[in-house]
């Protein structure tokens, strides 16, 4: 059986190098039984958030293209929860947001694209997710019943399902919630594979606490973001402790001069938040210090349930991170991701976050060949 599979994923691997690019998973990388159809895994392996797109202004063709040809070959495109729920929008918002997302997969699907349809909360639906959970999900089921009548244009294995950004409730109320949601959307949708994560931000170590869905056709999103103090250093909220982490370099290691200087600086500063942020990481960082550490709840729970993985939310904050190892840990992050056949889509385009240089308005090269694995992570 294994070699069957390997057999049937490197068809689909061929016929996919024909529309989409060159191959994109390794080809020692052997994945679990497949529960989604290979091809459409495949489609989800390489790609980026377009946030912002559906309330703000559209990528460029001219940049879509850019990264399409660079071998991006998803576009992870967050929908403004509250703009399409009854709840918190009148009919005209919600048609013509719905109208956005429309020429949106029209363009991406022209492009070559596959897209994941992600329903992306604000504050105002999460205080609600809280406070009155079976109101939420009339809110989510009316939502998905608008997104649903644009995603039935598109083809299936090119357009897909995410049922709810970073979910803010008990675990085991999203269990039960997200068992009904998923069904709920599954009637709309009949053949679009859907895609769904744990609570908690979505980090790999709430995975372990959440089971599959009984639905198989189903994509499991985890985001990583770790370490924080790397990740979020120079933190854009001012009250953050985050935001006094300047050019702390990656990987964290307590003998580092840069470290160690950057310690003596917080205390100077009195930054004494920061300062323990800081210390937790480097006492982490002294067992694992790349990111399989982090993401080994996930594997784990793979290797348990046999069920496809996609990191689609990481990403460093470029404002305070030192650029060679913000580049270093995103190739750390895509190459975990290639060895265990698990899809990605980085966080973000153009903004703090982006893979775009400011500057020309381009992909930045530098981080484009450490996303698509022409540099492998290196340790100084």
């Amino acid at each position: 059986m294994a070699g069957s599979r390997r057999r049937l994923l490197a068809g689909a691997m061929l016929l996919l190098s024909i529309s989409f690019g060159p191959p994109v998973f390794a080809s020692d990388c052997v994945p679990v039984p497949q529960t989604v159809a290979p091809l459409r895994l495949a489609a989800l392996s390489r790609g980026f958030n377009a946030d912002g797109w559906i309330n703000g202004a559209a990528p460029s063709r001219e940049l879509l293209q850019q990264l399409r040809r660079a071998g991006m070959s998803h576009v992870r495109l967050p929908v403004p929860a509250e703009r399409v729920m009854p709840g918190f929008a009148a009919k005209d918002e919600r048609e013509a947001t719905l109208r956005v997302l429309d020429q949106a997969l029209k363009q991406l699907t022209a492009l070559g694209y596959a897209i994941s349809v992600d329903l992306h909360p604000g504050d105002r639906f999460n205080r609600l997710h809280k406070e009155d959970q079976d109101a939420a999900l009339r809110q989510m089921q009316e939502a998905w019943r608008g997104l649903a009548e644009v995603i039935r244009s598109y083809p299936a294995d090119r357009v897909f399902a995410e049922l709810l950004n970073e979910p803010d409730i008990d675990a085991d109320k999203w269990q039960t919630e997200v068992e009904a949601l998923a069904a709920f959307v599954r009637n709309l949708l009949p053949a679009t594979t859907l895609i769904v994560g744990p609570v908690n931000w979505q980090r790999a170590d709430s995975l372990p606490r959440f089971r599959p869905l009984p639905d198989p056709d189903v994509v499991y999103a985890i985001h990583f973001y770790d370490p924080m103090v790397f990740t979020h250093q120079a933190h854009w909220d001012a009250q953050d402790p985050l935001h006094d982490i300047i050019d702390l370099p990656y990987p964290i290691n307590a003998g580092d001069p840069k470290v160690q200087a950057l310690r003596q600086d917080l205390q100077l500063r009195g930054a004494t938040k920061a300062l323990g942020m800081l210390d937790v990481a480097i006492a982490a960082a002294k067992d694992k210090p790349g990111a399989d550490r982090w993401l080994a709840p996930a594997l784990q729970w793979q290797q348990q349930f046999a069920r496809s993985i996609i990191i689609n939310e990481f990403g460093v904050l470029k404002a305070g991170a030192p650029r060679a190892s913000r580049l270093r840990w995103l190739a750390e992050v895509t190459a975990y991701a290639r060895d265990h056949c698990w899809g990605w889509t980085h966080w973000e385009l153009a903004q703090g976050f982006g893979l775009v240089d400011r500057n020309t308005g381009r992909p930045d090269p530098d981080v484009m060949r450490a996303l698509l694995g022409a540099t492998r992570p290196g340790r100084r």
